[in-house]
């Protein structure tokens, strides 16, 4: 894109979802929900457990399909598109649940995370050396390069189900990373995290920020949405309540009834 084409997406949202419907059966999880993400922003989506925020990662990656709305991202619309070619656009994301191959060292794992920006196809996977092995050696060492980023270089050669909780969830973050997405979707990435290792995640986010890429956050941990939010989007019953900014989030009075007459730390 160029600086023109940069500055109107920031103002008019990377993604844009509008009228977003989902239904099971006879329950609305995501009732006409409207959000903008901005370019280069961390966003989050906050609610009560129940309040359809994975469900709303869910359809926007294409695990479930909308019933209703519009989701466009980078002026065209994801609705409707399979997950890989969602995947291709620029869109990458993180589960709950790790989901990592256990027994695959920790860089075999970064390494499936690239698939969708290689070239060779299954007949060429089949011929030795040439191209193939050039995207081999090519995607393992962005690989590395990605472990480097996240602070994992040192453990690559190891059974990814060897690492402690929050070093997997780090695994994850690079493999999605691997895929060179524009916009991160991530969900609950510091679940099960003890201090240190929500401090370190942290300091990850503003890093991936910093490179450029915008991030839509799931996360209970209200002090870390509150340090590394540009914006905060708040479902409720599938419904959205509010959205602007953390400080002002933390002192809307819809939230504080939401989230069952607590408070919310803005600092």
């Amino acid at each position: 894109m160029s600086s023109a084409d940069d500055v109107a997406a920031a103002a008019s949202g990377l993604l844009e979802v509008r009228g977003l419907v989902k239904r099971f059966g006879g329950v609305t999880a995501v009732n006409a929900l409207n959000m903008t993400v901005r370019a280069g922003d961390v966003h989050a989506l906050i609610g009560p457990n129940g309040s359809g925020k994975t469900t709303t990662l869910n359809v926007i990656s294409a695990l479930y399909r909308a019933d209703g709305g519009s989701i466009r991202f980078d002026g065209g619309e994801l609705a409707g598109l399979p997950a890989h070619a969602i995947a291709r656009l620029g869109v990458a994301r993180t589960f709950q649940n790790i989901r990592l191959f256990g027994d695959l060292s920790v860089v075999e794992n970064v390494m499936i995370g690239r698939h969708v920006r290689t070239r060779v196809g299954f007949i060429g996977a089949l011929l030795p050396g040439g191209a193939t092995a050039r995207e081999e050696r090519e995607t393992r060492e962005k690989a590395h390069e990605l472990l480097r980023f996240v602070g994992l270089e040192p453990v690559a050669g190891l059974p990814a189900r060897s690492l402690p909780y929050g070093d997997q969830r780090r695994v994850e973050i690079a493999r999605a990373l691997a895929s060179e997405p524009r916009l991160l979707l991530l969900d609950e990435p510091a679940a099960g995290m003890n201090p240190a290792e929500t401090d370190t995640l942290v300091a990850l986010l503003r890093s991936i920020r910093e490179r450029g890429t915008t991030l839509l956050l799931i996360e209970h941990d209200m002090n870390l949405v509150m340090s590394v939010s540009d914006r905060i989007t708040v479902l409720n019953f599938g419904q959205h309540i509010a959205e602007g900014p953390p400080a002002e989030i933390a002192r809307n009075p819809d939230v504080i009834t939401a989230y069952l007459g607590g408070t919310l730390d803005a600092a």
